[in-house]
């Protein structure tokens, strides 16, 4: 199967690191099924996409529910006949001090960023094993790997998508299906805007001195999807400029 005929759902993908990797996958040809709660944002998305000649289609998720994961899993299906990539990508994150975070906090992280990735990979993975090709790609974060201050929710529920991300590999790998994990560092996105110049200070903390930007988070999510990345399994790429390896 070309490029061409792959099918790709990005969640969180209206904006941000998720937006990226949606253009970066419709531009190598890929049918890339944008998520997002937001109809206006998806919409614009979707018009960018068709306006560079891709192929996209948008579908309104509320991942915060076991419901709302089947809702997106059985529309992805129905739009495109079977999804052959899946991104793993969309999350809520918020800091603060661990005494301080409530319990309908623990959950809502939890459930978006762990039980959602959990549930669509348990739904659309066996269809890739049958047809015996499939990407998974989950998007976790540099915090899942260092210890920073108010981080611990946060970086917990990211840090579950590793152990996942293995087990994957070792139970779909035999049937052409990989998964693997990127795990960003600071990245400019309309999400991390409030941090304002905390962003930048935490950029400096990293060799390239710099803050990512959402276009080489996509790249990697790119490669780690395609037929070229068929030996790469249950593998964490780090897209941090080298914070994680110093």
């Amino acid at each position: 199967m070309t490029a061409a005929a792959r099918r790709a759902l990005v969640t969180g993908a209206t904006s941000g690191i998720g937006r990226a990797i949606a253009e970066a996958l419709a531009a190598q040809g890929v049918h890339v099924l944008v998520t997002g709660r937001d109809p206006r944002r998806g919409e614009e998305v979707v018009a960018a996409i068709r306006a560079a000649k891709g192929n996209v289609d948008f579908i309104l998720a509320d991942l915060s529910s076991a419901e709302g994961v089947a809702k997106v899993a059985t529309q992805a299906e129905k739009v495109s006949g079977g999804v052959d990539i899946l991104i793993n990508n969309a999350g809520i994150f918020s800091f603060g001090p661990t005494a301080e975070t409530t319990e309908e906090a623990f959950d809502a992280m939890y459930d978006t960023n762990v039980k959602a990735p959990f549930l669509l990979t348990a739904r659309l993975a066996p269809g890739m094993a049958s047809r015996g090709w499939g990407r998974i790609v989950n998007v976790t974060t540099m915090v899942a790997y260092i210890g920073m201050t108010g981080a611990a929710l946060y970086g917990s529920s990211k840090a579950a998508l590793q152990p996942l991300t293995q087990a994957w590999a070792a139970e779909y790998g035999g049937s052409g299906v990989t998964a693997n994990a990127i795990a960003p560092g600071p990245v400019r996105t309309p999400g991390t805007a409030g941090m304002g110049e905390a962003l930048d200070q935490l950029g400096k903390t990293v060799p390239a001195g710099r803050v990512g930007m959402p276009a080489e988070i996509a790249a990697a999510a790119v490669f780690l999807a395609s037929e070229g990345a068929g030996y790469v399994n249950g593998a964490t790429l780090a897209v941090d400029g080298g914070r994680v390896a110093v």
